[in-house]
């Protein structure tokens, strides 16, 4: 008979691996290592009350696909507000953020919440003429867009959309960015 071998797994290793090898907690290391620029996806609900809602969210995954015609990308959790909002409809904005704009992101980041109107008050916003949706005062730029389509992919839908106005509210300034979890300067 064999002698039986025990051993230790290394500190390393994933707890649970998926079939494919990688671990939740270990794709989520590696990426979070990956900086990535932080804007505000905004949307405005007409059919939410009498005068409809505004809607946003923080994101990190917003990145350009095409120069001609101008096109962008943005990833949403699926099944999230902004997810079945922009299934509806096909107009939103987004608010590059610059790096004084960690409280903006930050309050738009907070899940769980009821209703964003409270977390639009205090903003200065001005409303896109193409979109209707809100777009944030000091953002380094403004994007209003049109979705061309929606991509399932895992636990996300990928919405490309055609830049329809892009507009630079504030001149100069440095990008909010996220790295390793937190909202970061660049140096």
């Amino acid at each position: 008979m064999l002698p039986t071998t025990h051993t230790t797994r290394p500190s390393y290793a994933p707890a649970v691996p998926h079939a494919e090898g990688v671990s939740n907690d270990e794709f989520r290391a590696a990426m979070s290592r990956l900086a990535a620029g932080v804007v505000l996806v905004t949307a405005h609900d007409p059919d939410e009350g009498p005068r409809g809602e505004d809607v946003g969210m923080t994101a990190t995954g917003f990145l350009s696909v095409s120069l001609d015609p101008p096109l962008v990308l943005v990833s949403l959790r699926e099944g999230s507000r902004m997810d079945d909002l922009l299934a509806e409809q096909p107009l939103w904005g987004v608010s590059i953020l610059a790096e004084g704009q960690r409280q903006v992101a930050g309050r738009f980041a907070m899940k769980g919440r009821v209703s964003d109107r409270l977390l639009f008050a205090d903003l200065p916003t001005t409303r896109g003429e193409a979109s209707g949706a809100l777009l944030v005062g000091g953002a380094l730029a403004t994007l209003e867009c049109r979705t061309e389509q929606r991509v399932p992919a895992g636990d996300h839908t990928l919405v490309i959309a055609r830049v329809l106005t892009a507009a630079f509210p504030t001149a100069d300034g440095a990008p909010l960015t996220y790295f390793r979890g937190n909202y970061r300067h660049l140096s």
